[in-house]
């Protein structure tokens, strides 16, 4: 079993890190810009960008000096809140949940469920554990602390 974060989860990533290493100017970011800085695809950066905005990640502007801005300060923003909005829940594994659905009617698959369940809870909270903010300093060279 691979346990990974998808291409949109990673291209999220990267885009709200763009969002955030530039969170000082007043203007919001075009998408054009994003790209641009990123290496990211504008047309599937505009479909990432749309999902971010739905969870409340990124706040758009339209028109003339339209784009977008992060809609909560980098240090309320964390990886796993990043990778859930575009991805949907962060799990080891598409199992099902011991105690349902027969979950249970083989030898040895309701503990194995209930471990994997525990992995992705793992998971989650290592990605809730890094924000924006951090990540931000780290790419600007200045240590974790």
């Amino acid at each position: 079993m691979t346990v990974k974060v998808s291409t949109r989860g990673d291209y999220a990533s990267r885009a709200l890190l763009s969002l955030a290493l530039h969170d000082g100017e007043s203007d919001p970011t075009s998408v054009r810009d994003v790209a641009e800085r990123t290496g990211l695809p504008q047309p599937y950066l505009e479909q990432i960008l749309l999902a971010l905005k739905g969870a409340g990640i990124v706040r758009s502007k339209r028109g003339v000096g339209g784009g977008y801005i992060l809609a909560r300060p980098p240090e309320e923003i964390t990886l796993g809140q990043i990778v859930s909005a575009v991805d949907g829940p962060i799990q080891a594994g598409d199992f099902g949940e011991p105690h349902q659905n027969g979950a249970c009617d083989h030898e040895g698959q309701c503990i194995l469920l209930s471990v994997w369940s525990e992995v992705g809870v793992h998971m989650r909270r290592h990605l809730d554990s890094f924000t924006l903010a951090d990540i931000a300093a780290r790419s600007r060279g200045i240590p974790a602390g």
